[in-house]
């Protein structure tokens, strides 16, 4: 079919560059947000999170009319789905309600012929859910559960898988797995990713598409778990783990990652919990993959504590709050867990440098956490933490820490 219209629902760190790449190709496209901030944002040609080059393509499809922000759902010939997914409780349980709350959003503006399409992370099952939400809101349309491939709304999933800090390039030049609720709801999917995706479209259904995602993430969060496991070992046994690790790694057939102060971002994170969730007796690995990079930052506390009891008045410089290199995303991020911690338990001054936020975070406004610059950091803090391995940190000349006791998560030094 032909898409003239396209509306990104949920216009964050996926939802945003996905409805600007679209844009750029020449096609409609209506951001829907909450935030009226972000949404006014956008519309005056700008950005409201951290990424490459984003703010060129939103200033250019927005001045050709392209792109455009609202609070509101409009009529659309597809909706892409992209809210947060977080997990609650302390059994991480999948919070559906972003998801339901979109659905109930859109709803209203449906017309038949329309294609919907889950692009968040999401626990197996969710499409189909968001499928009988969408149903049970609109009565009047036929949705592919009841009707299969005469359904009046083609639902499907394809889930993102980007890197930030590569957002613009993966989002074309990845594969998608594509899994409709029907061979037809796939089609359909596969016909708007292929207006902007150079990768392979590959066709599955819903419940395997969302699994592949969860898959991927868990793959690398075991990983990331030896190494960080890995790190444990190696401070116990007086053993450099990042020599270690690039010994072992001149084996043709091993390549380790890096270990690092635990694992952050929305995605790592929180999706691992998902099949843990659904099928805790089987999920045995995943889930003590999880357990392990959980408890490392509390381990990096412990450095810390040991290390400022060596110090009348300890002042302990945080490097970073991102959850990883270059980027300003603070979700389910390690780094700002541990410095809340440090800040609540008053191991001493605490001295934050991220120089890709201007403002402190929510969770720091009402602590004693000072935001400062790197050349600060270093002049007033007798301790130091690099919690992230930012470029400006990589590149800082290291002759000034001399002095300093520096605990190196990340490997920099």
């Amino acid at each position: 079919m032909q898409f003239n219209t396209i509306s990104v629902i949920g216009l964050g760190y996926i939802g945003l560059p996905t409805a600007a790449v679209i844009a750029s190709r020449g096609i409609k496209v209506i951001g829907v947000d909450v935030n009226q901030k972000a949404v006014d944002t956008i519309n005056a040609g700008n950005i409201h999170i951290v990424e490459p080059d984003l703010d060129i393509v939103v200033r250019s499809t927005v001045m050709t009319g392209n792109l455009r922000a609202t609070t509101t759902p409009e009529a659309a010939d597809a909706f892409i789905v992209a809210v947060p997914t977080p997990f609650k409780g302390e059994n991480h349980e999948p919070d559906l309600s972003y998801i339901e709350k979109a659905s109930l959003a859109i709803a209203p503006v449906l017309q038949k012929g329309n294609l919907v399409i889950l692009e968040s992370t999401s626990p197996v099952g969710a499409t189909e859910q968001m499928a009988a939400w969408l149903a049970a809101a609109r009565p009047d349309l036929s949705f592919p559960q009841h009707k299969g491939e005469q359904a009046d709304i083609k639902v499907a999933h394809c889930p993102e898988r980007v890197l930030p800090g590569y957002v613009l390039q993966e989002l074309v030049s990845n594969d998608r797995v594509i899994g409709g609720m029907s061979p037809a709801c796939s089609d359909m999917a596969v016909e708007l990713y292929k207006t902007f995706v150079r990768g392979d479209c590959v066709v599955t259904n819903a419940r395997t598409a969302e699994m592949a995602k969860l898959t991927e993430n868990s793959f690398r969060d075991v990983n990331i778990a030896f190494a960080n496991e890995l790190s444990l070992i190696c401070d116990k046994l007086k053993i450099n783990v990042w020599e270690l690790i690039k010994l072992a790694n001149r084996h043709p057939r091993v390549k380790i990652l890096n270990p690092g102060p635990g694992v952050g971002g929305h995605c790592i994170a929180v999706d691992p919990w998902f099949i843990v969730n659904s099928c805790p007796e089987q999920a045995k690995l995943i889930k003590q993959a999880r357990l392990v990079n959980d408890y490392k930052p509390h381990y990096v506390i412990e450095q810390i504590k040991e290390a400022a009891d060596a110090f009348k008045k300890p002042v302990i410089a945080c490097l970073g709050l991102a959850f990883k290199a270059d980027i300003d995303d603070l979700r389910e991020s390690p780094a700002l867990d541990i410095v809340k911690q440090l800040a609540a338990d008053n191991v001493g001054e605490i001295l934050a440098v991220e120089p890709n936020i201007h403002e402190l975070p929510n969770s720091l406004v009402n602590s004693d956490v000072k935001l400062v610059s790197l050349q600060q950091a270093i002049e007033q803090a007798n301790i130091i933490v690099i919690l992230v391995d930012h470029k400006q940190f990589k590149n800082a000349d290291k002759s000034t820490w001399a002095t300093k006791f520096v605990i190196d998560t990340r490997g920099v030094i």
